[in-house]
């Protein structure tokens, strides 16, 4: 299948086709690691298609691209190093004196490239709740040059309707750049609802096996990406060949794993709601999910991370988080194996006390990354470590 007929395919097909053609060299079916630094020219300045020097472009990043702008309905992607070097890039849009409206619910290192790093240089940061759409309106400010949110976020699953938050930032003349790790293009399309970039971490979902570190931004948008494309090439945190096979590697099983994930953590969201040693479940899936209709209406699933808080003190919930087996106490998520982690000890523990209280990011707060195995499996082992 040539990639640039791929896109009037299904997702299913497209997760295994878009991005890719047989390599000219040999026909072989899988994108070769292309691990090389530089090419050979024919005459100064004439080489081939964007290839002169792998941070500028490499064939094996050039499919990982093609293929994420067409899993998410966009016609440009960028690979990065990491996720973060992806956020970076898009900040970069900024200068001093600018100001960002950030979700108040974001991971952690998202909070902390914002807060630490780049507030100090003259970027001003006003954080709001957007699920409150008068507050987020009235922080629209003149002086807002951009727009970032997460959904769902991290830890506490908010749902921000990305239709309704792109409705007013048209008005404005600042860029809406949605983080679509937590649900990835299986589950919700934030190009389609309005937004002008969106941002990976591809070590969560869009790897899968918990093997690789990078990013990705995706744009449908001309003008912004030749201007995120001179940052990443001017700034130069790509992602490097083997990673970019791997993340290929793994969006051809992407449907399937997204399928398997949100399937057993509705069972899971399920069975803990009714445990009598939890207080309380933050799942979108749950009628009870403060943004239940928001996520039926832009999310085609709900996701592979629950959110929990266990009843007592931080001792009972760091029992809970170090006797399980099959969940494997770690940072990250998005695996196909389960992890379980603490955020307020673990990936939070970048925000301040006081923010993170007043998120309800506490001590009780657990969050799981509930991975592909078998589900009975995943409720026993839960169930043990809670006894």
């Amino acid at each position: 299948m040539s990639h640039d007929h791929a896109d009037k395919f299904a997702f299913a097909t497209r997760c295994i086709h878009a991005g890719q053609r047989p390599d000219p060299a040999t026909k072989a079916i899988t994108t070769p690691v292309y691990m090389t630094s530089t090419y050979v020219q024919d005459a100064p300045g004439e080489y081939v298609e964007r290839y002169d020097y792998s941070r500028a472009a490499n064939p094996t990043r050039s499919a990982l691209e093609a293929n994420l702008a067409s899993l998410e309905g966009g016609r440009h992607g960028l690979a990065f190093a990491s996720g973060v070097a992806s956020i970076d890039a898009v900040i970069h849009l900024c200068k001093a004196g600018d100001r960002v409206l950030l979700s108040d619910d974001v991971y952690g290192g998202t909070f902390r490239l914002f807060k630490r790093v780049y507030e100090p240089m003259g970027i001003h940061i006003t954080r709001v709740d957007m699920t409150d759409h008068d507050a987020t309106r009235q922080a629209l400010t003149d002086d807002v040059r951009l727009v970032w949110l997460e959904t769902p976020t991290n830890p506490t699953l908010k749902i921000i309707d990305i239709a309704a938050i792109a409705e007013m930032v048209k008005k404005t003349e600042a860029v809406l750049a949605v983080d679509n790790t937590f649900a990835t293009p299986a589950l919700q399309l934030p190009l389609s609802l309005g937004a002008d970039i969106i941002s990976h971490s591809t070590t969560k979902y869009l790897g899968g096996h918990a093997d690789l570190v990078g990013g990705a931004l995706i744009t449908d948008d001309d003008e912004l990406l030749e201007r995120l494309r001179f940052i990443q090439l001017s700034v130069g945190a790509v992602c490097g060949p083997m990673d970019a096979f791997l993340v290929l590697r793994s969006t051809k099983t992407l449907h399937l794993r997204m399928q398997r994930h949100c399937e057993n953590a509705m069972r899971i969201a399920e069975h803990l709601d009714a445990h009598k040693k939890i207080e309380k479940v933050i799942y979108p899936g749950l009628k009870s999910h403060p943004q239940h209709e928001i996520a039926k209406k832009q999310m085609s699933g709900f996701g592979g991370i629950i959110t929990c808080y266990v009843k007592g003190t931080i001792d009972d919930a760091r029992r809970f988080v170090s006797d399980t087996k099959l969940f494997s106490l770690a940072e990250s998520l998005g695996g196909v194996e389960s992890l379980i982690e603490h955020p307020g000890i673990m990936t939070h523990a970048s925000i301040p006390d006081a923010e993170r209280a007043a998120l309800g990011i506490n001590d009780q707060l657990v969050r799981l990354s509930v991975g592909i195995e078998d589900v009975a499996d995943q409720i026993a082992d839960l169930d043990q470590a809670l006894a």
